[in-house]
């Protein structure tokens, strides 16, 4: 046999746990077709990965590269990080469905996550058709699909309305979803932070994920609290699943926000295994950052953030509103995320702006920007902040400890996900998340050869076989005969993230190849132009 590529005098590491072992690797037409000490036959391509470790392609639990794909399809800050797959529409807020007529609204919504997308011209309005268009574009790596919530109801009717579905827009929600598992979603993904999803009802979520349960998909959810909630928000996961009876549920990028709830994570772990233990399958995916990132007006409370744009920024251009707001924040508001209270003006970082008098402030935190500015106080600078920009601010926000971070990584319910987006490797938007680029290095690096906080196979396993299962993708995630040749050519001494939160956008250093579809699309270091990736439906 020809074979495509062969890999040789690497360590193979499997992604099942399993300690290394060495061996050569033969690709054909876009499959590992053998796995022998030797491979005598001859090859198009041979790459030798002497002192390297050859490893399954990571598959990115949760991100959101969606929002970039209108602009840019060549993932550049995730595929030099080794991602091959990237599960998307996650947080409830994904690119379809979008019904005819709405379409304006929709980019308006989008907007604050992404002001490019304002240019976008929807060429579809189902989920079927939003997947057909896909996988017509040269994707650079493979792309999974869920259904957010946000969208089913700004499809129905419900809008950005503080209320809950009435029976023809829950039906409408159903009959969507519907659609879009038949078309091959995988299931459906909250965001329950995120006006208008933050007005849902738990029974209302437990109809949607009933629909779920029909196609034995997922429920994916970034919970309704991270701090003072945090417990209440995972037992509402374990809820939703339990009762719904949906294939499981995945917690969105585990974490405890806020100094007064630190050390939290031992009783949300807690939670997780007794809901395992009883037969309620609950996961959780995890960046290895001490900040978040969203978009500046999540701090606001809900109730300031119904509608449409134009409704919140009247608002709170209205001096007696932003009094009223001072005063909720300050005071508190029963369960409500509550940043500014709990983790201050001054821990939270301005990353992109839209208005140039306020681009000289990117990477500061608020209460710096309130000396620079010379504005009265803090709260005066976030409305001006949010007036100016019409919303679309976004934000890192420092809020988590080491510990937590650490224990939650070592669990065996976690996985590994960026949260974020694969953008170009030129990207100059502001000052993103440098989890864009350095998420799975920053692990492999940091956390498993300087600190030693887990095992090589292990944090593998956690990035390739773990989310595979989780997908139940029985042909990736694995370095098997037979299974797609995703793979990631790593060296685990050379092998970390470059990116700060002050620079984000530098790419990682020691993983020289990558291979998507039996296609290598980076080679000694470098992307070439190649487009292998797969739109991947739900197995049936």
């Amino acid at each position: 046999m020809d074979f495509d590529i062969i890999i040789k005098n690497g360590r193979i590491i499997d992604g099942a746990g399993n300690p290394w072992h060495s061996g050569e690797i033969g690709v054909k037409d876009g499959k590992i077709v053998e796995i022998n000490p030797k491979i005598k036959d001859d090859s198009k391509k041979v790459i030798d990965a002497r002192g390297l470790i050859i490893c399954p392609g990571f598959i990115d639990i949760h991100s959101h590269t969606d929002w970039i794909l209108p602009g840019s399809r060549g993932q550049e800050s995730t595929l030099y990080q080794g991602i091959t797959t990237a599960v998307v529409g996650m947080c409830g807020e994904g690119m379809a469905p979008i019904p005819e007529g709405k379409e304006e609204d929709f980019l308006k919504l989008i907007s604050k996550i992404d002001p490019i997308l304002t240019q976008f011209e929807f060429p579809y309005h189902t989920f079927a058709e939003y997947l057909e268009y896909n996988e017509k574009k040269r994707n650079s790596a493979n792309l999974v699909f869920f259904v957010g919530y946000g969208n089913l109801q700004w499809a129905s009717g419900q809008g950005g309305e503080n209320r809950p579905a009435n029976p023809v827009e829950l039906r409408k929600m159903k009959d969507n979803l519907r659609e879009a598992m038949e078309a091959g979603a995988f299931g459906i993904s909250t965001g329950l932070i995120y006006a208008p999803q933050v007005f849902a009802k738990t029974e209302e979520i437990i109809e949607l994920a009933k629909v779920v349960a029909e196609y034995n998909g997922l429920y994916f959810s970034h919970i309704r609290g991270e701090g003072a909630t945090v417990l209440k928000a995972v037992g509402e996961v374990i809820e939703i699943v339990e009762i719904s009876g949906c294939a499981g549920g995945q917690i969105a990028h585990h974490k405890i926000s806020g100094k007064p709830y630190w050390g939290t994570s031992k009783e949300t772990l807690s939670l997780i295994e007794e809901a395992n233990e009883r037969g309620i399958s609950i996961t959780c995916d995890q960046y290895p950052y001490n900040r978040g990132m969203a978009g500046l007006m999540t701090a606001l409370p809900p109730w300031v953030r119904e509608g449409k744009n134009e409704d919140i920024l009247d608002r709170i251009k209205n001096p007696e509103i932003q009094k009223r707001i001072k005063v909720e924040v300050t005071e508190g508001i029963e369960g409500f995320e509550n940043w500014i209270r709990d983790e201050g003006f001054q821990n939270m970082y301005i990353s992109t702006v839209t208005h140039d008098n306020w681009k000289d402030i990117i990477s500061k935190n608020i209460t710096e920007i309130t000396k620079i500015k010379g504005f009265s106080d803090d709260f005066d600078t976030f409305f001006n902040l949010l007036i100016d920009n019409e919303l679309s601010v976004m934000i890192t926000i420092q809020s988590m400890g080491e510990d937590d971070i650490r224990r939650i990584l070592t669990n065996p319910y976690q996985m590994v996900g960026t949260d974020g987006s694969g953008v170009p490797a030129s990207f100059s938007a502001g000052a993103f998340h440098p989890r864009f680029f350095g998420t799975y290095p920053r692990i492999l690096g940091k956390y498993v050869r300087e600190e030693k906080v887990l095992p090589l196979e292990q944090a593998i396993r956690k990035m390739t076989s773990f989310p595979a299962q989780r997908l139940r993708l029985q042909d990736r995630g694995l370095i098997r005969e037979g299974n797609w040749a995703d793979l990631v050519i790593f060296d685990p001494d050379k092998v970390i993230d470059k990116a700060t939160y002050e620079q984000p956008y530098q790419l990682p250093e020691g993983i020289p190849h990558v291979v998507v579809n039996g296609v290598i699309v980076v080679e000694r270091g470098k992307k070439n132009r190649k487009a292998p990736g797969k739109v991947i439906h739900r197995p049936t």
